[in-house]
């Protein structure tokens, strides 16, 4: 199948994204319009702001590990997200569980899972002998422990606090929080200004460790800034929705496959486009089209999932 040219492929994504963003906005709406325009306004910001977090967070992970089928929720950030709000529940019981969605919970919760990474990158980039690979091990490992944790802690709490406390495990794109879309907005908003002068080193990061070097680039401290730059953004990400494991994935390696180049200049717009594309258009037709009341999250990962089966069968038979 031939591809279409950079420019061609962006203005057909904007396009479709574009249409069932209108789509999501006036359909079927009866009632007032103004409540509902703007309780649909709410709703459409936080998926392209989920969408745009972690599409750019994945692609920017995979550049630098050098590998497309490793995501930001190695690092073990989902984990640490469940352990956070089954430690809550285990406390204080699940009457505290609206916490979370309050803007002090948001922060509160952000601000630990940014602590968290950042001091784990800082401590392994410390000594000379450390590399990406060592942080990525240990960010395996860390999340085999939040894990063990989480699973020790359900066992010991009650059972019905452990059923109510299943649902916060799983990413729910229709139980965001407006008054903390504005926060994460004017965070999303300066990491990527950050991002936006370092994009330079983005293509020359993908080359390699020892090209990069060769090409003058500053390997670690470089790696460290975008490390921190994902950071920021998966964290924001899980602490409004929860945390999703396999759309990134699903989002990156299609707009690889799209994409004529691999410049990131193309490669990060596409592939927000597609993540607003699914979450968009996925919630539309769920929710008003075929009405049905299954959260959008599991058919996500369970795709994202055959992908990643599929990614992993690919580099086998090569």
């Amino acid at each position: 199948m031939p591809k279409l040219s950079s420019r061609c492929l962006l203005t057909v994504l904007t396009v479709i994204a574009l249409i069932f963003s209108a789509f999501f906005m006036f359909y079927n709406i009866k009632g007032a319009w103004g409540y509902a325009l703007s309780l649909r306004g709410q709703r459409l910001l936080s998926l392209v702001v989920v969408a745009y977090a972690i599409a750019v967070s994945t692609v920017l992970f995979q550049t630098i590990t050098h590998n497309r089928i490793l995501t930001p929720a190695i690092m073990g950030f989902d984990r640490l997200y469940q352990l956070i709000q089954t430690v809550i529940v285990f406390a204080a019981g699940t009457f505290h569980l609206g916490w979370f969605n309050d803007t002090s919970g948001f922060f509160i919760e952000t601000a630990l899972l940014t602590v968290f990474a950042v001091n784990l990158f800082q401590w392994l980039f410390s000594g000379t002998g450390r590399s990406l690979h060592l942080v990525l091990l240990t960010g395996i490992v860390f999340g085999v422990l939040f894990g063990s944790l989480n699973s020790l802690l359900n066992r010991m709490m009650d059972p019905n606090d452990s059923v109510i406390l299943t649902d916060k495990y799983f990413a729910n794109f229709n139980n965001y929080n407006g008054n903390v879309l504005i926060a994460a907005i004017v965070i999303i908003a300066v990491v990527s200004v950050f991002g936006w002068r370092l994009r330079h080193n983005f293509d020359v990061l993908a080359l390699g460790r020892d090209m990069a070097i060769n090409l003058g680039i500053d390997y670690r401290r470089s790696v460290r800034q975008i490390l921190f730059l994902v950071t920021v953004l998966v964290s924001v990400s899980t602490a409004l929705v929860g945390p999703v494991t396999f759309f990134g994935l699903l989002v990156a390696n299609l707009a690889y496959l799209l994409c004529r180049s691999i410049q990131h200049r193309i490669i990060l717009p596409v592939a927000v486009l597609l993540a607003v594309i699914f979450l968009v258009g996925g919630q539309f037709m769920l929710e008003y089209v075929f009405r049905f009341n299954v959260p959008l999250s599991i058919i996500i990962e369970f795709v994202g999932g055959i992908v990643f089966i599929l990614l992993l069968l690919k580099g086998k038979m090569r």
